[in-house]
C-alpha cells in the first residue's frame, strides 16, 4: 500500500499532463487551416488519401494502382479500423481511435515504469514529447504501429511469445517493428520470439492475402520512391542547389523528392548506407555478451534510428516511432540510451520547425529551410552513431569498455553453450 501512494503522485503528474496536451493537440486539429499550421496540408492526408484508400479497401482490394499506397497489407486493417465507429465521421473515427492508441501506450508506459526498479521518466517522454510534432500524430496512423513496437518490446522480457506476436503484427502494418525483436537475449528466449513472429506473421498475411485483392501491390510504389527532400540525402542535395545544382523538387509518391543529376547515385548510397548500418547491428548481435533487462530496448532504439538516418525517405511522423522507443529505454533505469532519448527529443522539436511551420522554405530550397533540416538530420545522424556506440559498449565483449572483469549487478553473461544461438 505504501509503495501504490508514493507512486500515486507521478501517475496523477502523467495523466494530467496526458489530458492537457492531447485537449491542445485537438485544438490545434481544428484550427489546421492557419498558415503556421500548414493551411490544412496535415489534415488532409486522412479526410482525402485515407477516406479514398477505405473506399477501395471496403471493397475487397489493396489500392494496387495509386502510386501512394506504399504500405504492407496490415495497414489495410488499421484504415478499415473507423468503421467500427459508424456513428462518427471517417476523420472523426479515426482521430478518436488514434487518441486510444495513444492513451494505451501512456498507460503500458506508465505501468512498466511503475514496476520496481524501473522509471516513469519513459511514460514522461512520451506524454510531453508526441506535442511537440503539434497535431500531426493525430492525422497520421503511425501511433498504431507504435503501439505494437512499445508493447512487443515491453512484453518480451516476461512473454517472448506475446512480445514475437506483437512486433510480427507490427511489422504488417509498417514493416520497422520487425526490428524491434534484435534485442532478444540469445538463447531459447530469442528461439521463442522470432518463431512465434513468424508464425503470427505468416498467419496474419495469409488472412489478409485470402479478404484482399493484390496484397503485395505495395512494393511497386515503394521501389519507385527517390530522394525526398526531408532525408539526409536531400538535404545534401538541397544545399547543392546553393552551389548551382540544377535539380528541383517535384513531388510524387506522396512526397516532396529532388530530381536531376546525381539524384540515383544519392539514392544508391542511402541503400548502401541501410546495408552498412544493418551488417553493423548483426556484428554487435554476434559479439555482444552482457545483456541487461535494457538491452532489448536500447537494441530496438538503435537499430531504428540507424535505418530511419540511412533511408531515402524521413518524414515527420519517423519521430513517432522514436519517441515512442525512447520512452521504452527510459522505462528501465540500467538504459545506455538517455542522452539520444534527449537528442531524439531535440530532433523533435525542430521536426516541427519544418513540417509544418516552415515548409515551404525546405521545398524552395532558402538557406533557413535548408539550416533547419541540416540541424534537423545532424542530430538525427549524431543520436544514431552515439546509440550504437553506447549499446556496444553495454554489451560488448571488451572488458575495458565494461569497465570491469565481473558481472555488473544489472546484466548477466550468457552461458557458454547459449553463446553461439543467435
Amino acid at each position: 500500500m505504501n509503495r501504490l501512494r508514493v507512486n500515486s503522485g507521478p501517475v496523477l503528474g502523467v495523466t494530467a499532463l496526458w489530458l492537457a496536451t492531447r485537449a491542445l493537440m485537438l485544438w490545434l486539429l481544428t484550427h489546421d487551416n492557419t498558415p503556421l499550421l500548414g493551411r490544412g496540408t496535415v489534415t488532409r492526408e486522412v479526410w482525402r488519401l485515407y477516406a479514398d484508400w477505405y473506399g477501395v479497401l471496403a471493397h475487397g482490394s489493396f489500392p494496387a494502382h495509386d502510386t501512394l499506397w506504399q504500405y504492407p497489407p496490415g495497414a489495410g486493417a488499421v484504415l478499415l479500423a473507423p468503421h467500427l465507429l459508424p456513428w462518427l465521421t471517417y476523420f472523426q473515427a479515426f482521430v478518436l481511435l488514434t487518441l486510444a492508441m495513444d492513451a494505451l501506450v501512456t498507460a503500458a508506459l506508465t505501468r512498466a515504469g511503475g514496476l520496481p526498479g524501473r522509471s516513469l521518466l519513459g511514460a514522461a517522454l512520451w506524454t510531453g514529447g508526441l506535442p511537440l510534432l503539434l497535431h500531426l500524430p493525430l492525422a497520421r496512423y503511425d501511433v498504431q504501429v507504435t503501439a505494437l513496437a512499445v508493447l512487443s518490446l515491453l512484453a518480451v522480457g516476461r512473454s517472448p511469445r506475446a512480445g514475437g506476436v506483437c512486433g510480427a503484427l507490427g511489422a504488417l502494418v509498417k514493416v520497422w517493428p520487425a526490428l524491434v525483436l534484435l534485442g532478444t537475449p540469445k538463447g531459447r528466449a530469442t528461439h521463442r520470439a522470432w518463431v512465434w513472429a513468424a508464425a503470427a506473421g505468416a498467419a496474419a498475411f495469409g488472412v489478409l492475402a485470402v479478404s484482399f485483392a493484390h496484397p503485395l501491390s505495395f512494393l511497386r510504389g515503394q521501389g519507385g520512391r527517390g530522394v525526398q527532400i526531408e532525408s539526409l540525402g536531400g538535404t545534401a542535395l538541397n544545399l547543392a542547389r546553393h552551389a548551382g545544382w540544377p535539380g528541383r523538387p517535384h513531388y510524387r509518391y506522396g512526397a516532396t523528392e529532388l530530381v536531376g543529376p546525381h539524384v540515383r547515385a544519392v539514392a544508391t548510397v542511402s541503400l548502401a548506407l541501410t546495408v552498412v548500418a544493418f551488417a553493423l547491428l548483426v556484428l554487435w548481435r554476434a559479439r555482444a555478451r552482457w545483456w541487461s533487462e535494457a538491452t532489448p530496448f536500447d537494441a530496438a532504439l538503435s537499430a531504428v534510428l540507424l535505418f530511419t538516418v540511412t533511408s531515402r525517405v524521413i518524414s515527420p511522423q519517423y519521430m513517432i516511432w522514436l519517441l515512442g522507443l525512447a520512452a521504452v529505454c527510459l522505462t528501465s533505469r540500467h538504459t545506455s540510451q538517455r542522452p539520444v532519448a534527449a537528442l531524439v527529443l531535440a530532433a523533435t522539436a525542430l521536426s516541427t520547425l519544418v513540417f509544418p511551420t516552415h515548409y515551404a522554405e525546405v521545398v524552395d530550397g532558402t538557406w533557413t529551410g535548408c539550416l533547419l533540416m541540416l540541424a534537423r538530420n545532424g542530430i538525427l545522424a549524431a543520436a544514431s552513431v552515439l546509440s550504437f556506440v553506447r549499446l556496444w559498449r553495454s554489451t560488448g565483449p571488451d572488458e575495458k569498455s565494461l569497465r570491469t572483469t565481473e558481472p555488473r549487478p544489472d546484466s548477466h553473461r550468457l552461458p557458454d553453450r547459449e553463446l553461439s544461438v543467435s
